[in-house]
């Protein structure tokens, strides 16, 4: 493959976990109980203190003043009404945008005090991003827009192939790495977006509405695969409109106006089922108005 053909783009990461077994499904490294306790799910990876937002001459406040953590290896789903300010929160939080006031922390790291390559290098080496638009380069097959995501780091190249390989078989679109985005369905190309941020396995994997724009069966599809993704041990922060896509997660915060007006956990909930989960969160969101 030509050199000039990749062009940058951003994304990516790092996390090594031990003691791993394969899940039998989507063919991901499933962490058994005692790596889960070596991974010490209390950890906060990430975290936003007064976080907000504005526009306009701060005559637009799209995020205010949000107070938020989340722990290593949590599902965090993100819901609320078109203009609720989840997506730019959710921007945020990836170091995406710059915000007006507060701070948010990765890690140790105070990722809204980094100057550009800074925080270029950081979202290189512990965040991937899947966008709601896929963002796929078109004069790229979907084998090198995976291919890109993993050369902006110092591994060998040979090593970024074999991953990208891997991603391909286990996201199912193998017979389809050499074809253009524009050549493959929709669903296909969400799965490359998707292992195009995790080509350097990232610890932590946001997700603006991975499923808005796709049939329920490819739906289904792309959250089993996130799914699986986060029991490898990857934290994962999606926004969502779809209450099925909510219920994949361990807890859903609700916006309304730029601010967290609540949070659903449905293990404290005790939710018996899919079915119950379901059932429970839609009254839990009808309360709220959604």
């Amino acid at each position: 493959m030509a050199s000039s053909r990749l062009a940058a783009t951003p994304l990516i990461a790092n996390v090594a976990v031990e003691e791993q077994v394969r899940d039998s499904t989507h063919g991901f490294l499933v962490m058994n109980d005692s790596a889960m306790n070596d991974l010490a799910m209390n950890d906060v990876v990430l975290r936003a203190e007064s976080l907000s937002k504005c526009y306009v001459d701060g005559g637009v406040r799209a995020v205010d003043g949000i107070e938020l953590a989340v722990r290593a290896g949590e599902f965090v789903n993100i819901m609320g009404s078109s203009g609720s300010g989840k997506t730019t929160l959710l921007y945020l939080l990836a170091g995406l945008e710059r915000p007006s006031d507060g701070s948010v922390w990765v890690d140790q790291s105070r990722i809204d005090q980094l100057n550009a390559k800074e925080l270029a290098r950081l979202r290189r080496q512990s965040i991937g991003f899947v966008f709601q638009s896929m963002n796929l380069l078109p004069h790229l097959s979907l084998r090198e827009n995976i291919l890109v995501a993993g050369y902006l780091t110092a591994r060998p190249r040979s090593e970024v192939q074999l991953t990208a390989d891997r991603l391909l078989q286990e996201m199912g679109i193998a017979e389809a790495a050499h074809r253009l985005p524009a050549e493959v369905s929709i669903g296909q190309q969400q799965r490359a977006a998707i292992a195009r941020a995790l080509v350097n396995s990232p610890r932590m994997v946001f997700a603006d509405e991975p499923t808005g724009s796709l049939n329920s069966s490819a739906s289904a599809g792309v959250l089993d695969l996130l799914e699986a993704v986060n029991r490898a041990g990857t934290t994962v922060v999606m926004v969502t409109h779809d209450l099925k896509a909510a219920c994949r997660g361990q807890r859903v915060l609700f916006i309304r106006d730029g601010q967290v007006e609540g949070q659903f956990d449905f293990e404290r909930e005790h939710c018996a089922g899919v079915d119950d989960r379901e059932k429970r969160l839609c009254d839990w969101l009808f309360l709220k108005g959604w």
